[in-house]
């Protein structure tokens, strides 16, 4: 047991959550895209709860809350993000707001712990409008020309009809300050199995990976389905077919263990029984924290959509439309959360890298990083059954609370 006894509010932390699940709630999880009603109403929850931890702040003009101290001495941001994916779960971002909420209203009284926990909530993590555009407006990597070229993707409306309908056009965005913070602290659902299949309590994230995004546009000929001769055909959508086969059949040889690749997406034109597809598209993603592996599988897609297209006489393009950077996490936090883990946890923690894309690797880019994850059941995540015990809940309270209280010691 630790020499420090631990003031968090377990009955609290649950009690914040249970009030954000409430907010655009559905099933057992939540529906709260980004700048829907529900959404806005999270943000505007949390802003009222900012001054209980000594913190002021509001929405600012791309939806970011960022609540700020005036307290002496070294300042740690922590946060997440409040909106969900479409009908998804209740956990996905508010654990990681609701433990820095926890963290501050904990430490930010405390005369004996100098400097501050500051609170931030990101805007569009999940990618309603485009990717991580609360966190890359804070470190400075989102233009004005960004926001004008953003849409919903799915009702294609603009960020701009967006910010106006929340009252939000108006309002500056927030920028970091550089050097005014020792780092930034997040924690997270692990969506995975990790922690629940081995007992384990805590992760200590190493590293978050780059996701790689294509779009591979196939060219055939649309013809009719009945009267053309199978010799005849040039099948785009075949060619889909095969080139997807030929990728699980190859990749698996020049990857990781931890190297994963989705088809996200096929689509087929013009997508009737009665006629050979003409036209496909693919939205294809590699997520690895090894850019020059990456590479090496880019390079065997590309190698791979070439003999498809000379099978199928269809013209198979590759184009990369998004290269993520993969983020370390920075040692010092790693060992402050694996410390805490040791005495809130029994020790039952382990180094583990994420799988996910999470607002951490961009914060990473302008100050020291860290992240911890807490075990989900069933390893479920983008989907409203998505769920981690209480106790689980309160035992990652615990440890990020010290984790935070160790950093600002330091």
């Amino acid at each position: 047991m630790a020499d420090h006894p631990t003031k968090v509010d377990g009955a609290r932390v649950l009690a914040d959550l249970t009030a954000l699940r409430a907010i655009g709630a559905y099933k057992t999880g939540v529906h709260r895209p980004t700048f829907s009603e529900p959404h806005l109403s999270s943000l505007k929850w949390l802003v009222d709860r900012l001054p209980q931890a000594g913190l002021a702040g509001e929405i600012d003009g791309i939806g970011n809350v960022l609540g700020i101290s005036t307290k002496p001495g070294p300042k740690l941001l922590a946060g997440s993000h409040l909106e969900s994916q479409n009908f998804a779960g209740w956990l996905d971002g508010p654990l990681g707001v609701v433990y820095a909420l926890e963290a501050a209203r904990v430490i930010n009284p405390d005369p004996a712990i100098k400097g501050a926990v500051e609170v931030a909530s990101w805007c569009d993590e999940e990618g309603h409008f485009g990717h991580f555009l609360g966190s890359r407006s804070f470190v400075g990597d989102i233009t004005e020309e960004d926001i004008d070229a953003a849409h919903d993707r799915t009702d294609n409306r603009s960020m701009r009809e967006a910010l106006r309908a929340a009252g939000l056009a108006e309002r500056r965005r927030v920028s970091a300050q550089r050097g005014r913070q020792i780092g930034y602290l997040e924690a997270h659902i692990e969506q995975g199995r990790t922690l629940e299949s081995s007992g384990l309590g805590i992760g200590v994230v190493t590293s978050i990976v780059g996701i790689w995004q294509y779009r591979i546009i196939i060219t055939g000929e649309q013809n009719h389905a009945g009267t053309t001769r199978m010799k005849d055909r040039r099948d785009a959508g075949l060619a889909a077919a095969r080139l997807c086969v030929a990728i699980d059949d190859r990749f698996p040889a020049a990857a990781d263990p931890r190297t994963v690749w989705t088809t996200g997406r096929i689509t087929l034109d013009p997508g009737a029984p009665s006629i050979i597809p003409g036209h496909a598209e693919i939205l294809f993603q590699i997520r690895d924290d090894n850019p020059a592996l990456v590479e090496r599988l880019e390079a065997l897609l590309r190698e791979t959509a070439t003999e498809v297209a000379t099978a199928t006489g269809c013209s198979v393009e590759v184009e990369c439309i998004r290269t993520g950077k993969p983020a370390m996490m920075d040692e010092k936090f790693q060992q402050a959360i694996e410390e805490a883990a040791s005495d809130f946890a029994e020790g039952k923690s382990i180094r583990m890298p994420s799988g996910a894309g999470h607002d951490a690797q961009v914060l990473a880019t302008i100050m020291p990083a860290g992240m911890l994850f807490v075990p989900s059941i069933g390893g479920i995540s983008h989907h409203w059954s998505e769920n981690t015990d209480d106790a689980d809940i309160v035992r990652g309270a615990e440890v990020f609370v010290d984790a935070c209280r160790r950093l600002l010691s330091n």
